[in-house]
């Protein structure tokens, strides 16, 4: 470490390397292709072995003799096969040649999404734009737990979805001189996150949101807030993701230039 490179730097270095090594992954986000939604008539879709269709609760292929293999857990699907993804979960994987075929459920609907390690957004990628990473950024809040834990319901980028989260409490602290509060979802024990908007969502900005990762709190609720590392949600890279958009209470005011900033507004301007 040299003499003007800080602890921050150091850890800030590693932070950014992280994120590119998780955009760069060759069957994540990145190399998603398509996303097909499902109805209950049978049908092919574009070029994936099977015919196709779910119902209301589960996903049925039928592969006919003389096409490509599809594999769930390393064992060939034959015949017809029903598979029942979970509810907002991760999606059942089906592998076909290179690629990988992810059955999800969102809202009670059926679809397949696509990875390829080919595709053509994953060949184009070189970096996440980020701005540069200040101290004025980094701010300390109190969080507040709720009684009991709380259902928020948000829309999502893909219309007629919804999204379900847990609220935990909210987290109150100081930015530009005045009182803010977001609402924290998830838990103290797997790890405590905010979604947001604010004044650049949607001008450098993704639109929907942003996501924060909250440390865990003292034992008196004090809590460091590094908006420098607030995140893109897949969706800001893909048009084949359903991420959740901020909740209502989450829509900050002002403009936060701290963290990553839209990754496809200099490809389209």
């Amino acid at each position: 470490m040299t003499a003007t490179e800080t602890a921050y730097d150091q850890q800030w270095a590693a932070f950014r390397a992280e994120r590119a090594a998780w955009a760069r992954q060759p069957l994540g986000w990145l190399s998603l292709t398509g996303l097909h939604w499902l109805g209950d008539t049978e049908e092919t879709v574009d070029d994936l072995p099977g015919r196709w269709r779910a119902d209301a609760e589960n996903v049925y292929v039928t592969v006919e003799p003389g096409q490509p293999e599809l594999l769930r857990d390393g064992a060939a699907l034959t015949g017809s096969a029903v598979l029942t993804p979970g509810e907002g979960a991760l999606g059942l994987q089906v592998h076909t040649g290179d690629r990988i075929i992810e059955v999800i459920r969102r809202t009670g609907q059926f679809a397949l999404r696509v990875h390829d390690p080919a595709a053509p957004t994953l060949a184009a990628f070189t970096e996440i734009p980020v701005y540069e990473p200040h101290s004025r950024w980094v701010v300390t809040g109190r969080f507040e737990p709720f009684e009991q834990t709380r259902v928020v319901t948000t829309g999502a980028v893909v219309a007629g979805l919804e999204h379900h989260h847990t609220a935990t409490g909210t987290v109150t602290f100081e930015l530009n001189g005045d009182q803010r509060e977001l609402v924290v979802f998830g838990s103290e024990a797997l790890g405590l996150h905010v979604l947001f908007t604010d004044a650049t969502s949607g001008v450098t900005t993704y639109g929907g949101a942003r996501r924060l990762d909250l440390p865990r709190p003292a034992a008196d609720g004090t809590v460091t807030l590094d908006f420098n590392h607030a995140v893109n949600l897949p969706c800001a890279f893909t048009d084949y993701a359903t991420c959740p958009i901020a909740p209502a209470e989450n829509r900050l005011p002002l403009a936060v230039e701290a963290g990553e900033q839209d990754p496809r507004r200099e490809a389209s301007a």
